[in-house]
């Protein structure tokens, strides 16, 4: 099956790309956000191939998986006239949580048909107005990285992209009262100002963006996994530190009460519990590995790679059917 889908989100998409198919992914000479062509910080397999929009022109396309509103015309236009949900099967992937006006908030493809809209969490379908869209849920899966976690380092790591502009939707705000509690490793894209920005000592909020064969690594020798978030879709990086073999302390918000089970860790909507967690987690090293463990069992079982990609198997031959 050839399978067109723009590079959007690429730690989604490197589970992906991990299936059965051949992935058609555009790419433009200044490799802007229509165009990003093949990842270069993710390994991705061979069957994933860059094409133009001139060569997609006479392309066989099975499947259109479109993430943005904007690509239902970039689709048409760059398959020659081919329009998806007509004459091309078509899913739409939400990756995000609504935004705006919020539970009020309608899908851009609640009205459209001939595709089916699918969203990554429950949390998500839930709080999205989908209308009379064919709405499915297909839950994260993540290539597991391995039992990593040492956990030599008494920090806490946190991982989120730009957290200076997403300010309180990811936490950024708590970070100051937490990283007394722990000292802080921040990795992401656009971090590197944080620490000046909350007015925090250095040593008490480091900040790396890394690729992500080196993030595991650094990751896995903090102590914990912090997550902050107050509004996001689920990140892939905490179900990655579960799989890494952290224990989590997390704010009770959105999926996140779903993806973490007890004895995993922490969760509360009181950043002051998360506080005394992290403190109990670098005071008592074991129970910060047993806890670890048992958020690696339970991610395994979740967000295992195989259950990921079945379920996309199954919508990807029901869209052609």
């Amino acid at each position: 099956m050839n399978i067109l889908l723009w590079h959007v989100h690429g730690s989604w998409t490197t589970a992906f790309v991990q299936g059965p198919h051949t992935y058609l992914v555009p790419v433009l000479p200044d490799r802007g956000p229509d165009g990003r062509g093949r990842a270069r910080t993710f390994d991705w397999p061979h069957t994933v191939r860059e094409v133009t929009p001139e060569q997609l022109r006479e392309e066989p396309v099975d499947v259109v998986l479109l993430q943005r509103p904007e690509e239902f015309a970039l689709a048409e236009r760059w398959l020659g006239g081919r329009r998806p949900g007509r004459d091309v099967p078509a899913v739409y992937l939400e990756h995000n949580a609504p935004d705006g006006d919020v539970p009020e908030t309608r899908h851009p493809c609640a009205d459209r048909a001939g595709l089916t809209l699918v969203h990554v969490t429950h949390f998500n379908r839930l709080f999205w107005d989908s209308g009379r869209a064919r709405a499915e849920v297909i839950e994260h899966g993540v290539v597991d990285p391995g039992h990593l976690y040492t956990g030599l380092l008494p920090r806490a790591a946190v991982v989120v992209n730009e957290p200076v502009r997403r300010g309180r939707y990811t936490g950024t705000d708590l970070l100051p009262a937490l990283s007394e509690a722990a000292p802080l490793d921040v990795f992401g894209m656009r971090a590197e100002n944080l620490a000046s920005h909350l007015r925090l000592p250095e040593e008490r909020c480091r900040a790396r963006d890394l690729p992500q064969r080196e993030l595991h690594a650094e990751m896995a020798r903090r102590r914990l996994y912090l997550h902050p978030v107050r509004w996001t879709s689920l990140g892939l990086s905490l179900l990655e530190a579960m799989h890494l073999g952290m224990p989590v302390v997390a704010l009770a918000t959105t999926e996140a009460v779903e993806a973490v089970p007890a004895g995993a860790g922490t969760l509360s909507t009181r950043p002051e519990v998360l506080a005394a967690a992290a403190r109990r987690y670098l005071e008592e090293p074991e129970a910060a590995a047993e806890d670890g463990a048992r958020a690696r069992q339970a991610a395994l079982e979740r967000y295992g790679l195989k259950r990921f990609l079945d379920d996309w198997e199954r919508v990807l031959t029901e869209v052609r059917s």
